[in-house]
């Protein structure tokens, strides 16, 4: 009878231990689909719909929640997912501010969260809570070198700053200042906006009284475009700049003729058609576009649309190595994929090379950045000016 017994308990726990690893595994998205950040956050969501439904044999339900380029509403959305809907991993926000708020209630929770927002706050100075967050897109201060030396190789002495009023604009500052400062480039106008304003004349006019060589906007998707249609109209004849939160088709529409000639940084994947054939990147980015204007058009790919891509690619790769140690919808499989994610390494995604360590969340170097011209309303790939 015991005997009967042990073995009835054995076949128990071997069908039970069947059924836990059938559990799939719930992915929670926030993104600004709509909002000032939707030329951002619509190529995330368009991009989600593109990532694996199944991983190591598990299947994948993915949660798309939009936040409205909204703090509050990143918050709440964030917190639906992992109470209501019970996700084993969180990607986004969208923009800088909404991701830093999702970050509380990432470490709260401990579920592992993908940003796809750029600063470099949001995983730096690493500590217990950024521990559970990752991004992907290029850190500021990457960007902002590319810059610097690009300005420094042109001539540029001199520079005015306008940015957003908010963590995006104020991390491009303080970076973009120390990449200036190492080419020797002074800062002679430093100017804020907010994301929704609709005039910017007063920033101008102080930007303008500077006469400076050149102008850096420090923006993202289409509110970056107000400063440059703004100095265009004021006459201002210098260089523009932009930073890589621009890097969307939406951009060139609403700037039309008034961002011709701007030079910015950008992942590879936005001219990974240009790229030689020997770029490290080109492969990877060329697998992006080839899925996402499969399924949206030629011409439809955008940059941050490839961050939600390398987003998922990232989780693919973390998936494997998780589930040799827990299950899905568990604390300990959560905690399993935040530890394979920080143990990335060489992965080729749309935008670079991703290999983490404890002390570095993203992972990307100096094969995750080009710089780019706008001509013709296209980008143009410029090979004489990589960093």
């Amino acid at each position: 009878m015991n005997k009967r017994f042990r073995l009835a308990a054995v076949a128990a726990a071997a069908l039970l231990a069947a059924t836990l690893a059938q559990a799939d595994i719930n992915v929670g998205v926030s993104v600004s689909a709509t909002g000032p950040a939707a030329s951002l956050g619509i190529p995330e969501k368009n991009t989600i719909a593109l990532l694996p439904k199944s991983i190591a044999g598990q299947k994948v339900n993915y949660v798309v929640l939009d936040d409205a380029t909204d703090t509050t509403a990143a918050v709440s959305n964030a917190r639906k997912l992992v109470s209501e809907h019970k996700v084993d991993i969180l990607l986004g926000s969208t923009t800088t501010p909404n991701s830093m708020a999702m970050t509380d209630v990432a470490a709260e929770s401990q579920t592992p969260l993908i940003s796809m927002a750029a600063s470099a706050r949001i995983i730096e100075p690493m500590d217990a809570k950024r521990r559970w967050v990752f991004k992907t897109p290029q850190n500021d201060i990457a960007m902002s070198l590319a810059i610097a030396e690009h300005m420094a190789a042109a001539g540029v002495q001199t520079v005015g700053f306008i940015g957003f009023n908010d963590a995006y604009g104020e991390g491009w500052y303080q970076e973009f200042a120390k990449a200036a400062a190492l080419k020797k480039i002074r800062i002679v106008a430093n100017e804020r906006y907010a994301r929704p304003d609709t005039s910017v004349t007063g920033q101008v006019l102080k930007l303008m009284a500077a006469r400076p060589d050149a102008v850096l906007i420090a923006g993202a998707g289409t509110p970056a475009a107000l400063p440059q249609k703004t100095l265009k109209e004021r006459g201002y004849a210098g260089k523009y700049y932009q930073t890589h939160g621009v890097a969307n088709a939406d951009f060139l529409r609403v700037g039309g003729k008034d961002v011709e000639g701007t030079f910015l940084p950008s992942g590879p994947v936005l001219v990974a058609e240009q790229l030689p054939a020997n770029h490290p990147v080109k492969k990877s980015a060329m697998a992006y576009v080839t899925a996402y204007e499969a399924a949206y058009g030629k011409g439809s790919v955008s940059t941050f649309g490839a961050h939600a891509w390398d987003a998922g690619l990232l989780m693919a790769n973390a998936v494997p190595a998780a589930l040799k140690k827990a299950q899905p919808g568990t604390p300990e499989f959560r905690a399993a994929l935040r530890d394979a994610l920080e143990q990335t390494k060489e992965l080729a995604g749309a935008h670079g090379i991703f290999s983490m360590t404890p002390n570095d969340h993203l992972g990307l170097d100096q094969r995750a950045r080009v710089m780019v011209k706008i001509e013709n309303g296209a980008w143009k790939y410029q090979p004489g000016a990589q960093p």
